[in-house]
């Protein structure tokens, strides 16, 4: 009791895990109490129990287990965790209960499994159950046995999945156990009740006796369908609609019940699948083609044996279909043909819907082959075209049927129609549309009058099934030629057509039956009430035709097809026919309609009278009836004497008239038309009767139909020989084919007439030609261009225009309709059916004229297209390539080359698959909509290609997958399994490719194929993918699966995974509901524009395959969806459709922006709190896109909303010239929607399209112009939306567009602060694009000179560090832009710009200070200069344009010039005083006030001194409106290099080497072969491509002479040394190029036929020598890369030459030799990622394969080098490597390291102290070029210093030795230098010498008066001498203003003042001057004399000037 005591005190769940047994079964009785209890599903405490149901049914105790088992029952059926639990639980439950001896356990069990299934966990218990079938206790066998048994038997085959059951089904009678054996057999019998006879086959293999007992059991069974007795929860509806049934005794719900049954289990879909492919004997192929039927024969029955399989495995059939095929239509064995046709039957069948690719290969040969007669071939035929129809559609074969319906034999015209009948049987209203049927049902008409009556029985049953299925209703208006015997047989047929499946169909009882007064009643009664006819319209016509013209697209009371079964003919539907009258009858019916004068006077003499009989005539047709006028009888009246040479204008004016009235008022027939046509047609030029004329025409056209009329008034026009009447015949017919529009129009017939017009001589029946061609445009689109591609380029250039002109239009509705068939053609619409619209577009395509080239896919060229030698193969494309260009429009029989090139896209050759992609491009715009049927042979695979790992190949399999799609729309992509089958191929690139094609798609969709769903579980599969990219695609494509399918079924189809995958899918599938798409709208139009529209926009789309990428139709319909909705509610005659149009007008003139109070701010509070995505991306993603929509919605107009956002460029043009024609006039509502316009805007930068981008700029410029004048600012979330993206395109490649973008930065500066702007630009000098980084930096150094430093952020020194490691960048520009920038802070703060930049390397301070130098600028004092930016930018406080700034220098180029000429006129005029001297006097005039007087001096002229250096030029910004010369010029210099690089390449020797000689003489300029810089690249490529012309073609035409193709190569190889001596040049060739460079280089070496043509010697040295010279001169970085990749190329190409691979390893060689000089200047990131990739293509462990191991060796001694020179460093340079810890390269880099690191340590000392000893003639080397850069001008400080230094270093190296064959002053001057460097190191002041720097050059010839001269201007600059003479100067070209100096006395600047400054000089002019006088002592003592007293002069000089330095201090 003690121990009780203790687990009775525990709670529930603790007392179920207690060790002691009662413990745990007081705690399952306590549960189930609880369980019993609890009431809410939901509640907590179920939680607490979650984890221990398990243990309730695991229990070991038995009497324990009972109660829990119970307790795990009831928490099962009452817990909304329990599904939770399912497969730990029935796991536990098999193992666990099944095998208890107490019944009541597994009895509990069972009901636990069951009510799993019933909450619905079917799937999961299922899974459980079967692995328990595997347990080797047979009591669990057979309780999971009869458990299944249980659950088919309650819920039924829907539920329970017997496709897993029934294949372990059979095993399971083979057990020992008898109980197995018989459970097993309950099953069967179970699983029969339920899906009867499909259950038989997968049965066969038991034993016989088990087969016969379940027979016997299955003939027991009731043969009335089982019904389910147990219901999931969520199928509680259909239980109480059963338990209602039940009750009611319903007999109606069995036969449902049975359709249901019969249709949910398919036997194929039980069997497994047998995969016969490796079985096929592998003599076959050779055997089926074998001369003795006998071998053939035995091929065949092998083939037989295994097509038996009633399941195939999916594989490529190709070769076995293409065999059996050959056998099919060219054995001359009928046994054979029929085996063969068996053989395909059987394929087929086993195959089903994956043998659909196949289909179109064999239908044709099968149609053909029916010409056999024997009873047996033709049975063989059918079953096997009937089983191959199963697979594919009827529209897929329409054509190949089509083909064969008018052969001559009539056994195949039988066989096809009667193949129809039986193929109508299987199809739907859905699946036989009107499209496909309305051609096959006029074939089918002209059968029915043929001359076999087997032909016409057969075509009566193929219509009567036709109209079985879809209706008496659609069939009835292509039967309208027939009569009614004719109709009553086809009726007839109809009644007796039994469908397949026991389907009812549509059925017979439609109007005709209804008309004729005896229709079949029990079929209307059958038909469902859609498909019911409209009602007999009792009502007047003008009552049918306001209907008609109210609601065109709607199907109006069908009155013509009710009065035409009558037998009443009606002329408004009927078209008149009328035979030609006599002139005697004629002249009788006039005189009854006419009065008498006025058929007397018709051709009186007296024009007079004539007129006033004209008038009568008009007068008495306006009355006339319409059934009682005789228009023949008229006309002819019109055209008696003088007729229609009528001379007086006035008559033959009414006369025309007349003739329009006629045609207008009276049923005018085609025979009347004949009379008048002529006489029109000749006065249609007349200026005066023309008019008229027209207007006679057009009432004929309304009457007989434009297509008629235009035919026969073209063909007589240009019989004549008049060009005024063909020209405004031309003309009349553009216009009406606008009012008519194009339905109709035989476009063959109007090709040659054109084409005669275009040849015309005279100009207006040209340009009437073209514009005719231009109103066809808009309806035809661009492949109307292809007719006349043979035209002369001058008047195709005019085409072109006009068809440019009309690019983007849309064709105008028709305004005028035929009167005759506007009823009849509503009676064809289709009411709403976007099928029939989609065929409307196509009708217009199909009027062009196609090519049948299957005759020309030989045998021969599909053997090639796959031969082994991929030579032959590529010849063979390239014959397939010119067959269809050649044909530019085919029909969609190609015969076999759909297997070919099927073949050809799995090619190993890269290039050849390529190939066949450009192929399969021209098929799709050659073939138009017929592609669909070859998009499973051939569409499919091209998915498959979207997996290659090279993006070239995927980008090109992308292109022609977009170029299909636009043909054939996407319902045949998404049919059937192939689309999953792709995806579940575990390639990332195939995968992630097709997830987003199919996101971008599917949007765009209104209806899709049930299909997709097989994609679902590799979509959901892709979600977990270990790529990325993959996931993301995924993630991205699941709101547009969702879309179509819901997301009930996407959640549901989670059932199968795991539960931890489950839980993430479920998550992304909450999220993407939120994000889906809306369907498209419906697009209902009633009229031909719409289709007319959509032919357009599709040929439009072929034509701009990048502009617009998406699907054809269904975007087609979202383009046009506006004019379509317009389109359908106009009236289908003769009242004006305008009003729609005005309505949108009138729309456009609201505002297209609103105000919305706050709105910004609340969108800015929602992106600061990530309530939306933040506006940050690289590239736009969709979800961008629709946010940006989403939020412009409210403040923006729709119809605008739609501009913006539409995907055609030309709406974004048109949206653009709205916005800125709004922009003043709707100021306040575009700032208040600036942030969102703005992000728009950031959106078009990411578009191709140059037209959009430069509106877009032009656009911006204004509105930041309107902003600027509204001093409005930039918000940080405006300006942080929008500049990034800005900057972006600062570096486009086009001039034109980088000119408005930096204009558009210099203007935003004035809305938002250069502060701000400074950052971003930062940012901007971090791309890869150095065009970017280059304009960035230039843009940094103009606001740092308008705006000082401050404008640094975030501080000046961390900037400008950035700033200056561009110094060292490779590309020209960048660097130049960088030292311009920094040039321009020494500008602003002087010397501190050194700390400020940081350390940077000697190579870069160099070309700092060099450029420094050369500035115009002088360093002036900091302060002072901060002060003057600070004043500049108080007084300019918003002034950002830098353009003022920069202009200065630029501006006139003529004043530098200028003042270099007057400062080389100085020069010349003093030419005893060189120019050694150069104080800064500026400096000294800024620090000196006007009060200061000094002492006079001594005057010495110093001009010389203030000489300015030339200033450098700099990329400097024009103002938008000053001239553009420079740029002109630089664009005509480019593009005539262009053109001449262009000519490189010419495939005319003399051609090319004159091209080659100009740029030879450009190169060998130094002067002018900066231009070249630019197009190296460009230039190179030509050279390749010139080679590779001489290598495949010149080489190998014996007519050409070799001295020219030597002398070729000497001009190739000579222009390259040119180009690789000058360093500069050579380092722009990028690595791309370089490759191939080296590739074709080498090859020329290794070309023998070169070594054989004389001189051939002397071009192989030249070779070698230009590869020197690329080795030495290219870039390192490029050359070493380019060399890499071609070491990779050569190994892995098998056909590549050994000594190739030998000449490039010794390339590397070289390199490798000079690595030491060149790894400084090398990026050793790109270098290692190289060798990363070569090592990852070539592993170690085939490297060491190869025969040589001499690429291994190179490799190693590479990576040895590098690690050598750099040591442990080298491992920060593996960046650029994905997965470092994967890479070889690392693990071996890491293991030299160390070993270097050991050997360094070791070597240290040794290698420092062999530094210290240099050897002699090191010493001689560097002391000699330290000595010439002091000798050097410029460089003399430089190496002073250098020499310092050495001195310091090798304090050992005696300079005297080197110094004594120098002069006396040059060794003074050398000691004095290095004593002021070695006072400065002392001192660490900046010690100012420049003046002994300018000392060196000073000439020893200086005169008295020089000196005089030039202190003169000094006193004068220091106020000691009168000012009046001027400030002094003369050498300054531009002086500047200097600003005043303040009063107050200056704070001790940081750099020398200009009194120590001027003190400086004055000691070093004393110090020259005494060596002056040493060095002449020779001369006369007078000189002497003078000289000691100019030493006073200075002495006296330089004391006043310590005095006046004392008394500032």
């Amino acid at each position: 009791m003690g121990d009780d005591s203790e687990w009775m005190k525990l709670p529930i769940d603790q007392k179920c895990e207690h060790k002691v047994w009662k413990a745990r079964l007081n705690g399952y009785e306590e549960a189930l109490k609880l369980f019993q209890r609890i009431e809410d599903e939901k509640s907590p405490e179920w939680g607490k129990f979650l984890g221990l149901i398990k243990k309730f049914v695991t229990e070991s105790n038995a009497v324990a287990q009972l109660k829990g088992l119970e307790a795990a029952l009831t928490f099962v059926g009452n817990a909304h965790l329990a599904g939770k639990t399912t497969a730990d639980v029935v796991s536990g439950v098999v193992t666990k209960v099944f095998n208890q001896p107490k019944a009541r356990a597994k009895e509990l069990g069972m009901d636990i499994c069951l009510m799993y299934i019933e909450i619905e966990k079917a799937e999961v218990v299922q899974d459980e159950l079967l692995k328990g079938l595997d347990n080797k206790n047979p009591k669990i066998v057979v309780a999971c046995i009869e458990t299944l048994r249980k659950a088919l038997s309650e819920f039924g085959s829907k539920i329970v999945t017997l496709k897993p059951v029934v294949k372990i089904l059979s095993k399971q009678f083979e057990s020992r156990e008898k109980a197995v054996r018989d459970e097993a057999k309950l099953l069967a019998v179970e699983i029969y009740r339920w899906i009867r006879d499909a259950l038989r086959p997968s049965m066969q293999s038991i034993n016989s006796v088990q087969l016969k007992e379940l027979e016997e059991e299955w003939t027991k069974l009731p043969s009335s369908p089982p019904k389910q007795t147990r219901f999931l929860r969520s199928q509680q509806d259909l239980k109480a609609k059963f338990e209602q049934q039940s009750a009611q005794g319903g007999a109606e719900s069995d036969g449902e019940d049975v359709e249901e049954t019969e249709s949910a289990v398919d036997p194929y879909e039980l069997l497994e699948a047998v995969d016969i492919l490796s079985k096929i004997p592998k003599d076959f192929y050779e055997d089926i083609e074998a001369k003795k039927w006998q071998e053939r024969k035995a091929a065949l029955e092998a083939i037989e044996v295994l097509t038996k399989n009633p399941k195939l495995e999916s594989g490529d059939y190709g070769d076995l279909v293409r065999a059996l095929k050959k056998v099919l239509g060219k054995d001359a064995n009928v046994m054979l043909v029929s085996m063969s046709a068996k053989c395909l039957a059987a394929l087929a069948s086993g195959l089903r819907k994956k043998f659909g690719p196949y289909a179109g290969q064999v239908v044709p040969t099968i149609l053909e082959k029916f010409k056999e007669k024997k009873p047996q071939v033709v049975q063989a035929l059918q079953e096997a075209i009937d089983a191959i129809f199963l697979t594919t559609t009827i529209q897929n074969l329409s054509e190949d049927i089509l083909s064969v319906m008018d052969n001559k034999n009539p056994s195949i015209k039988q066989q096809a129609s009667l193949f129809l009948s039986r193929s109508f049987r299987h199809c739907t209203q859905t699946t036989l549309p009107k499209g496909v049927l309305k051609p096959l049902c006029a074939a089918l008409t002209k059968q029915v009058n043929d001359s076999a009556p087997e032909v016409r029985d057969a075509a009566f049953e193929a219509l009567g099934t036709a109209m079985k299925v879809v209706g008496e209703k659609a069939v009835n208006p292509f039967l309208a030629d027939l009569d009614k015997l004719k109709l009553d047989k086809i009726k007839e047929c109809a009644d007796k057509v039994e469908l397949s499946g026991g389907r009812k169909g549509v059925g017979v009882g439609g109007s005709i039956g209804a008309a004729a007064g005896g229709g079949n009643k029990s079929s209307s009664a059958k038909a469902p009430p859609t498909a019911q006819a409209p009602p007999k319209s009792s009502g007047p016509p003008k009552k049918a035709a306001t209907a008609v013209a109210s609601k065109p697209s709607s199907g109006p009371p069908k009155k013509g097809k009710a009065a035409s079964a009558g037998g009443k003919k009606t002329p408004d539907n009927k078209e008149v026919i009328e035979n030609q009258l006599s002139t005697e009858v004629c002249e009788e019916l006039a005189a009854g309609v006419l009065p008498a004068s006025c058929l007397q006077q018709l051709d009186s003499a007296n024009w007079k009278e004539r007129l006033a009989s004209m008038e009568e005539f008009q007068k008495a047709v306006e009355t006339m009836e319409k059934a009682d006028m005789p228009c023949q009888a008229l006309v002819r009246m019109l055209a008696k004497k003088p007729g229609w040479k009528e001379t007086n204008f006035q008559v033959m004016q009414m006369k025309l008239h007349v003739v329009a009235l006629v045609a207008q008022r009276g049923q005018f027939s085609k025979t009347s038309a004949s009379v008048v046509l002529d006489g029109l047609v000749d006065k249609v030029g007349d200026v005066k009767c023309g008019g008229n004329a027209k207007e006679g025409l057009t009432a004929i056209a309304e009457a007989c139909s434009l297509p008629w009329t235009a035919e026969q008034v073209v063909s007589m026009a240009f019989a004549q020989k008049n060009p005024k009447n063909q020209a405004e015949t031309l003309n009349w017919l553009a216009n009406a084919m606008k009012e008519f529009g194009f339905a109709g129009i035989n476009v063959k017939g109007f090709i040659n007439n054109v084409k005669t017009a275009l040849g015309a001589t005279n100009p207006a029946v040209r340009t009437a030609a073209i514009t005719l061609l231009g109103v066809m445009f808009l309806y035809m689109g661009a492949p109307l261009r292809m007719f006349f591609e043979d035209e002369k380029p001058a008047l195709l250039t005019q085409i072109n225009a006009e068809f440019e002109k009309m690019q983007g239009q849309s064709p105008p509705a028709p305004t005028r309709f035929n009167k005759k068939t506007a009823a009849s053609a509503d009676d064809e619409a289709d009411e709403g059916d976007e099928q029939d619209e989609d065929r409307g577009g196509q009708d217009i395509m199909d009027l062009l004229p196609r090519t049948d080239i299957s005759d020309k896919i030989t045998s021969d060229l599909v053997s090639k297209i796959g031969d082994k030698n991929w030579k032959i193969r590529k010849e063979g494309l390239d014959e397939v390539a010119s067959v269809v260009s050649d044909a530019k429009f085919i029909t969609a029989n190609i015969g076999d080359l759909p297997l070919a090139l099927k073949g050809r896209l799995g090619d190993s050759n890269k290039i050849l698959v390529q190939q066949t992609l450009t192929i399969l491009q021209q098929l799709a715009t050659a073939m138009g909509p017929g592609l669909k049927q070859h998009v499973k042979a051939l569409g499919i695979p091209v998915i498959t290609v979207l997996g290659d790992s090279k993006p070239n190949v995927r980008a090109a399999a992308l292109m022609t997958l977009q170029s299909w799609v636009e043909q054939t729309g996407m319902k045949e992509w998404l049919e059937g399994e192939d689309l999953s089958e792709e995806l579940k191929r575990e390639n990332p690139f195939l995968r992630q490719e097709v997830l987003g094609w199919l996101a971008e798609k599917l949007p765009t969709l209104r209806t899709v194929s049930a299909d997709l769903m097989l994609c679902v579980p590799q979509l959901y599969a892709c979600l977990e993918d270990r790529n990325g990219d993959v996931r993301k695609k995924a993630q991205d494509a699941l709101p547009a699966f969702m879309m179509h399918l819901g997301y009930t079924k996407m959640t549901k189809a989670t059932g199968k995974l795991k539960s931890a995958s489950k839980d993430q899918v479920l998550a992304m599938l909450e999220k993407a509901r939120a994000a889906i798409p809306e369907k498209p709208a419906p697009t209902k139009t009633g009229g031909e524009k719409d289709s007319a529209e959509m032919s357009r926009a599709a040929s439009a789309s072929r034509s701009q395959p990048l502009n617009d990428d998406v699907d054809g139709k269904p975007e087609v319909k979202k383009v046009r969806g506006g004019g379509g909705a317009a389109a359908a509610k106009k009236p289908a005659a003769g009242k004006k459709p305008p009003a729609k149009g005005a309505k949108d007008e009138e729309d456009k003139s609201g505002p297209i922006f609103i105000h919305v109070p706050n709105a910004k701010e609340q969108r800015v509070k929602e992106e600061k709190q990530l309530k939306i995505l933040k506006w940050n991306f690289n590239t736009p993603r969709d979800e961008y896109v629709e946010q940006l929509k989403s939020r412009m919605c409210t403040c923006a107009a729709k119809w605008l909303l739609d501009e913006l956002f539409h995907n055609d460029f030309q709406r974004h043009v048109k949206a653009i010239g709205v916005m800125i024609e709004r922009l003043e006039s709707e100021r306040v509502a575009t700032i208040s929607c600036l942030d969102l316009i703005l992000k728009w805007v950031t959106l078009r930068f990411f578009d191709t399209n140059t037209t959009v981008l430069m509106k877009v700029l032009e656009y911006l410029k204004l509105l930041f112009a309107m902003l600027n004048r509204e001093n409005y600012h930039l918000t940080e979330f405006e300006a942080n939306s929008f500049i990034p993206y800005l900057i972006l395109k600062v570096g486009e490649p086009k001039d034109v567009v980088r000119k408005d973008v930096r204009g558009i930065l210099g203007m935003l500066c004035n809305v938002h602060p250069a502060s701000k702007v400074f950052p971003l630009l930062m940012e901007g000098t971090k791309s890869k694009n150095s065009k970017q980084r280059a304009e960035c930096l230039e843009e940094l150094g103009c606001l740092i000179e308008g705006y000082g430093m401050n404008v640094c952020q975030p501080t000046p020194a961390k900037s400008l560090k950035e700033i200056a490691v561009h110094i060292g960048d490779r590309d020209t520009s960048v660097r130049n832009a960088a030292l311009n920038t920094v040039v321009a802070v020494y500008n602003a703060c002087g010397e501190q710009v050194y700390k400020l930049i940081g350390n940077l390397s000697e190579k870069d301070m160099s070309m700092l200070e060099e450029r420094i130098k050369r500035s115009a600028k002088k360093t002036q004092a900091a302060p002072a200069k901060q002060n003057t930016t600070e004043r500049f930018q108080k007084e300019h406080p918003t002034n950002p344009n830098a353009t003022f700034l920069r202009k200065s220098a630029q501006e006139d180029p003529n004043k530098l010039n200028q003042a270099g000429q007057n400062s080389q006129h100085s020069d010349s005029s003093h030419p005893s005083i060189p120019k050694r001297f150069q104080l800064d006097l500026d400096t000294i005039e800024s620090d000196m006030g006007p009060e200061c007087k000094m002492p006079e001096l001594i005057e010495f002229n110093l001009d010389e001194l203030l000489e300015p250096v030339p200033i450098p030029e700099r990329l400097i910004r024009r103002m938008q409106s000053g001239p553009a010369h420079f740029d002109q010029l630089h664009y005509s210099t480019s593009s005539t290099i262009n053109l001449v690089i262009s000519q490189v390449a010419s495939g005319d020797i003399n051609t090319s080497i004159q091209a080659l000689a100009q740029i030879d003489e450009v190169l060998r300029q130094e002067d002018k072969a900066a231009i070249m810089s630019g197009h190296i690249d460009q230039f190179l490529i030509a050279t390749l491509m010139q080679l590779r012309l001489i290598y495949t073609t010149h080489m190998a035409d014996e007519r050409l002479d070799k001295k020219d193709i030597i002398k070729l190569y000497s001009c190739i190889i000579g222009n390259m040394l040119s180009l690789f001596s000058m360093e500069s040049l050579a380092k722009e060739a990028s690595m791309g190029v370089l490759k191939d460079l080296m590739h074709g280089v080498i090859t020329l070496m290794l070309d023998s036929r070169v070594e054989d043509i004389e001189d051939g010697q002397q071009v192989i040295r030249s070779v070698n020598l230009l590869m020197i010279s690329v080795l030495d001169k290219s870039d390192m970085t490029n050359i070493i890369s380019a060399l890499l990749v071609l070491l990779q190329d050569s190994l892995f190409m098998t056909a590549s030459s050994p000594m190739f691979t030998e000449l490039v390893m010794k390339c590397l060689w070289r390199m490798i030799r000079y690595l030491p000089q060149t790894i400084t200047n090398m990026n050793l990131d790109r270098i290692l990622l190289d060798i990363h990739n070569f090592m990852k293509v070539f592993p170690k462990d085939q490297l060491k394969k190869l025969k040589s191991d001499v690429p291994y060796r190179t490799i190693k001694t590479l990576l040895h080098m590098i690690c050598k020179l750099t040591g442990v460093k080298i491992l920060d340079h593996l960046t650029l490597i994905e997965n470092r810890s994967e890479s070889q390269l690392e693990t071996y880099m890491r293991r030299m390291v160390k070993l270097y690191a050991v050997d360094g340590e070791r070597d240290e000392k040794s290698a420092l102290r062999s530094e210290d000893r240099m050897s002699k003639a090191m010493v001689s080397d560097v002391l000699t070029e330290i000595f010439k850069k002091i000798g050097s001008k410029e460089n003399t400080k430089e190496g002073l210093t250098e020499l310092y230094e050495f001195k310091q270093k090798y304090p050992d190296v005696d300079l005297d030795l080197f110094l004594q064959h120098t002069t006396q002053f040059f060794q003074s001057y050398v000691e004095r230098g290095l004593r002021v460097i070695e006072s400065e190191k002392e001192s660490k002041a900046p010690v100012q010498i420049s003046a002994v720097n300018q000392q060196h050059s000073m000439d020893s010839n200086m005169s008295n008066e020089d000196v005089q001269r030039r202190l003169k201007i000094l006193r004068q600059r220091c106020g000691m001498e009168n000012m009046s003479t001027g400030m002094g100067g003369g050498g300054d070209s531009e002086p500047q203003p200097r600003p005043l100096v303040s009063s107050a006395p200056p704070s001790k600047p940081s750099v020398p003042s200009s009194t120590d400054m001027l003190h400086s000089k004055l000691s070093q002019l004393k110090e020259s001057r005494e060596m002056y006088q040493q060095d002449h002592a020779h001369s006369p003592a007078h000189t002497h004399t003078r000289g000691s007293a100019q030493s006073m002069q200075l002495d006296d000089l330089m004391k006043r000037v310590e005095k006046m330095k004392g008394s500032w201090q």
